[in-house]
């Protein structure tokens, strides 16, 4: 597609990265696209379904005659709806096949599943090389899992590079400026409050800005945004965690958010720390009586 053509996805794509997956799916009949450009359409379409919990809608879909992009979205869904073994196996076999290895969105899906295994330099090795913003971006995410602030920010630049501007570009350095703390969480609270004001607010900003909040000491700010995102998602996981943190700062009981997360969200990290530490416990009592 020649750079003076208009990019006829702008707008399904800004939908989706700033977490407005209901109306990016509203909103995908969009016409006179390319090959390619249907092809990313409908992944962003069935990876909408994927953040909205539609795992088995996307399964049933997407056949074996789907391009790998699509197939490559569909083991995301496989692997999130709880078929882990059976994901990670058909990934490592596509990611050794030269034909395909290479596909962007199969080396995104296999940085996001191995993000979410924890197996950061595993996930590295597919998604380092770049290529496209949504590689880059996601580079940005794991080196801040990692503590590498540092290598965070030569990706930043990389993507500040190409389009200062991008959606994803903002976004990434919102996380990054909220990684280093200090006076760069005041940085990030303009850029989601930025993207509240020019866009349709969804609970992945309002979180943004109220994590930022957080980090500030505004925690009755905070709590506002938060129920506002509640509102908008009662079973989102990252309002609900961060509704747990929030209420115990503000002196109020978190235990009606921590039993909704366990509920809807039981592999949560806030979940898993928990029982690590109620375990914890009851060993040290076991071991006094």
């Amino acid at each position: 597609m020649a750079s003076s053509s208009p990019d006829l996805l702008f707008g399904l794509r800004n939908k989706f990265h700033i977490g407005a997956y209901q109306a990016a799916i509203n909103n995908s009949d969009v016409p006179d696209l390319s090959t390619d450009e249907a092809i990313e359409r409908d992944s962003l379409v069935y990876r909408s379904y994927i953040a909205l919990g539609s795992y088995q809608l996307v399964i049933d879909e997407v056949d074996s005659s789907a391009p790998t992009a699509l197939q490559a979205v569909k083991l995301l869904a496989i692997y999130l709806s709880g078929n882990k073994e059976s994901a990670i196996s058909s990934l490592r076999e596509w990611l050794s096949d030269a034909a395909i290895g290479n596909n962007p969105v199969l080396r995104l899906v296999a940085g996001i599943i191995y993000m979410h295994e924890q197996d950061y330099n595993e996930a590295l090795k597919h998604t380092n090389a770049g290529g496209t913003m949504e590689l880059l971006a996601l580079n940005v995410q794991i080196y801040i899992k990692m503590h590498r602030s540092d290598y965070a920010e030569k990706q930043l630049k990389l993507m500040q590079q190409i389009d200062e501007d991008h959606t994803l570009t903002q976004l990434a350095n919102a996380w990054f400026n909220l990684a280093v703390g200090g006076s760069k969480i005041q940085e990030a609270y303009l850029i989601y409050q930025d993207f509240s004001e020019k866009y349709q607010t969804t609970g992945m900003i309002l979180n943004g800005k109220a994590v930022c909040c957080m980090h500030m000491g505004r925690f009755d700010e905070a709590e506002t945004l938060l129920l506002e995102a509640l509102n908008k998602d009662a079973k989102d996981p990252e309002t609900l965690a961060n509704l747990v943190v929030c209420s115990l700062h503000v002196g109020k009981s978190a235990s009606r958010y921590l039993s909704q997360l366990k509920l809807s969200h039981p592999d949560h990290v806030l979940i898993k720390r928990v029982s690590s530490a109620e375990d914890s416990f009851d060993r040290a009592v076991q071991t006094i009586a």
